[in-house]
């Protein structure tokens, strides 16, 4: 166990200041992240999802806050915990559930799994199983966006632990250096892997990291939807008026273990009870309540309608087609002498 302890701010209060059409649009996105999640969860255990599972439980509201203020045209790229940002960008969640059952009727035919969710039509660039492995990626689509003088910009999520990697440092400075459209969304969870921020950095403040760089930096509540989403918008605004990239930390925490093979022994029980109770979805939903935006039968029509969504992706998923044996090796090379 460890020594080090997080204490959980206060829950997020004051008035949601959207209307009732948009804020359930941001609560329906968040169950639809929890709900297929534990569903993933259930099936990892009766042995239909296999490999690497990381979760998302607890910091949907990071995921769905940044992601509202972006446009449809805007670049994302993810990090391997990136099925809320699948869900929320627009993929099939059918096609989700396949890729992850690992059958050819997923956005990577199969072959790419949890860590690896792809959707060019949404503009989705691709989960990446390498910490910090999408960063330098991000900086590519966003000098590509440049150079062709377009108005999109690129958004980049990862985690803390990303921060000790070079690929971090070397592409904040060229992202500052060139005055990317590009903005970096550190979904800081306080933990990479089972390592506590306190002991993998020296300097904790991460805001203060981007400001090294020159760079426009910005901390918000995780775990407070508004606070994210209010903070994102800011953020794209001044990165899409021409201002250069910004850096955006958004302090969240996860409640399942970082994956489906981790014991999770290196926090306190008490740590993660307190995190728990002011989890995104509970804490948004009783705002929405108390501001008549949401009524308890509406939030139960609004969680059965995700249910059945979930239901029918799983049985999408089921129903699907394992890739023939004689395909295996498609697309990994070209033999000797073929044509181009």
């Amino acid at each position: 166990m460890t020594d080090i302890d997080h204490p959980a701010p206060q829950p997020p209060t004051g008035p949601v200041p959207y209307d009732a059409t948009f804020a359930k649009t941001l609560l329906r996105d968040m169950l639809r992240i929890r709900r297929f999640e534990e569903k993933c969860a259930e099936l990892y255990g009766a042995g239909k999802i296999r490999g690497f599972l990381h979760l998302y439980i607890g910091e949907e509201a990071a995921g769905v806050g940044a992601l509202h203020a972006l446009s449809a045209e805007d670049n994302i790229v993810a990090t391997y915990r990136e099925h809320g940002h699948a869900l929320v960008r627009g993929m099939d969640m059918g096609v989700l559930m396949a890729e992850m059952y690992g059958k050819r009727e997923g956005c990577a035919r199969g072959r790419g799994g949890s860590m690896h969710l792809f959707d060019h039509n949404h503009r989705l660039f691709g989960g990446n199983a390498i910490v910090g492995g999408g960063l330098p990626l991000a900086v590519g689509l966003a000098l590509a966006e440049k150079m062709q003088h377009s108005n999109r910009i690129t958004a980049c999520f990862f985690g803390d632990g990303a921060v000790a990697e070079g690929a971090f440092h070397e592409s904040m400075n060229l992202a500052a250096l060139w005055k990317l459209p590009l903005l970096f969304c550190c979904e800081n969870n306080l933990y990479a892997m089972g390592t506590a921020l306190e002991r993998h950095q020296a300097q904790t403040d991460l805001c203060a990291k981007a400001a090294s760089y020159a760079m426009a930096a910005q901390s918000a509540d995780g775990m407070d939807i508004v606070a994210v989403h209010e903070a994102a918008k800011d953020a794209v605004a001044r990165i899409r008026s021409g201002d250069g990239p910004g850096f955006l930390e958004l302090k969240t925490y996860r409640f399942r273990a970082h994956s489906m093979y981790d014991p999770d022994l290196y926090r306190q029980a008490t740590e993660l009870q307190a995190w728990k109770a002011i989890g995104p979805i509970h804490t948004f939903t009783a705002r929405l309540k108390a501001e008549g935006k949401l009524t308890e039968d509406a939030f139960l029509a609004l969680d059965a309608a995700v249910n059945a969504e979930i239901a029918e992706a799983e049985a999408f998923a089921d129903a699907g087609t394992w890739e023939p044996v004689d395909d295996l090796l498609k697309d990994v090379y070209t033999p000797t002498g073929a044509a181009p």
